[in-house]
């Protein structure tokens, strides 16, 4: 068995499944399916973890992720306090290209189409400046039957296409020959780091969770996501401080309290590992974000 290899209800004889969730946080175990799925994010926050790369995702964002390829939606620690009111909400559309579906891929006119999703198997996220596009297509296809439901799909397939130069989610996949109880335990893993990020948490801390010596967690842990337990934790804390620099907030707090609050002890030690992980300081990337959105009207 795969990583939660997850098998998605089909309703009746529908090829094209149609999934308007409204819960108190994402579904939290990493799993994969043979569908690919299409996911608008309506309401919440988190971070999106595929394979073993993180993105901090947000309302009024689209991604696509590709058939077999082990993802979680990973939602803030706050919607899982037992007192939290928040709910997350997300339109998802599941379909397989290898299914019933796959003869209509296999017509000539489709083959465009086709070449599109054997390209970008490795899943991608939508840019901002087509997400109203997108969104607005994803609601007729929730809202569409029959034929109507059919143009529609193939209709955003054919929008996909006409993006250039979309970022991979992946790059390969690497958790593809993971257990079922390697996934659990994965995403239990994931789920404490991510839940304490902001304090002073240690290997040990962590390997006891996993009940590992610490010298047997390091060795699972890498083998199994090609990350270290340092390296994942930054990473972590870097995707909740582009979160916190992206937001409201992030007008009016300063970068040293968000790197003492994403669990850095020094703004210098905050620079160099948000440098290393993103790219840019975080200067560079708060004015390449507020200026990338300025240009596309989202504020």
């Amino acid at each position: 068995m795969k990583v939660l290899q997850f098998t998605i209800p089909v309703p009746g004889d529908k090829n094209i499944i149609i999934k308007h969730d409204v819960l108190p946080y994402f579904y939290k175990y990493l799993h994969r399916h043979d569908e690919i799925q299409l996911t608008w994010i309506i309401r919440g926050e988190g971070t999106l973890v595929v394979d073993n790369n993180m993105f901090p995702f947000k309302p009024n964002e689209v991604y696509y992720i590709g058939a077999n390829l082990p993802h979680v939606f990973k939602s803030d620690p706050v919607y899982f306090s037992p007192k939290s009111k928040k709910t997350v909400e997300a339109i998802t559309i599941h379909f397989n290209p290898n299914g019933k579906l796959g003869s209509l891929f296999d017509l000539a006119e489709m083959k465009h189409i086709q070449t599109f999703i054997q390209k970008h198997n490795n899943g991608f996220m939508i840019p901002p400046e087509f997400i109203t596009a997108v969104a607005h297509k994803i609601q007729i296809i929730s809202k569409s039957k029959g034929v109507d439901q059919m143009i529609a799909f193939i209709e955003i397939l054919k929008k996909f296409s006409s993006i250039p130069n979309l970022k991979e989610l992946s790059s390969a996949s690497k958790l593809e020959t993971l257990s079922e109880n390697v996934g659990v335990r994965l995403s239990e893993i994931y789920h404490y780091i991510m839940a304490n990020y902001e304090n002073n948490i240690t290997l040990e801390d962590v390997a006891q969770q996993a009940h590992m010596t610490p010298q047997a967690f390091c060795r699972y842990f890498k083998k199994r996501t090609h990350h270290t337990f340092v390296s994942f934790l930054n990473e972590v804390r870097i995707n909740e401080a582009c979160k916190k620099l992206t937001t409201g907030d992030g007008d009016s707090i300063s970068i040293s309290t968000i790197a003492y609050n994403c669990g850095f002890n020094t703004v210098t030690h905050f620079n160099r590992v948000f440098k290393s992980v993103i790219g840019k300081s975080p200067h560079e990337y708060v004015d390449d974000y507020f200026k990338s959105t300025y240009e596309v009207g989202l504020i």
